[in-house]
């Protein structure tokens, strides 16, 4: 299966990969994907959190037209885009993979006693 697919292969919300761009029906970029909101346990899928130049961004799910290897395609036209509003609700949280990736005795450290390096996205 893998052999088959391509860049304009469709994929689940579930396989979206962070960095991925996010465009506008007229094709324009309007962010890159941060990461998707998801209740797993109901299977349900919110939407999804872009990166913009104005910060990061909710699209709700009704507003994703098809998610690709490539890019995910929205319904918004590049006004309703600009619009987007801030995602509410709880802080997230991320490690930061690449901490501790130096040569110094804090890095050292760090990986000597798996510290993860918590990153919290935005308030």
């Amino acid at each position: 299966m893998l052999e088959n697919m391509t860049d304009e292969s469709p994929i689940s919300y579930e396989a979206a990969v962070r960095g991925t761009p996010v465009l506008s029906s007229t094709g324009a970029e309007i962010g890159k994907l941060e990461h998707v909101l998801e209740v797993p346990e109901l299977d349900i899928f919110d939407g999804i959190v872009i990166g913009t130049h104005a910060g990061l961004r909710f699209v709700p799910a009704d507003d994703l037209t098809q998610i690709f290897l490539s890019h995910i395609q929205t319904g918004l036209d590049d006004a309703q885009a600009a619009a987007l509003q801030p995602p509410d609700g709880p802080p997230v949280y991320r490690v930061d993979a690449l901490a501790d990736s130096g040569d110094n005795m804090h890095d050292i450290l760090g990986r000597m006693f798996g510290r993860p390096h918590w990153i919290r996205e935005h308030d």
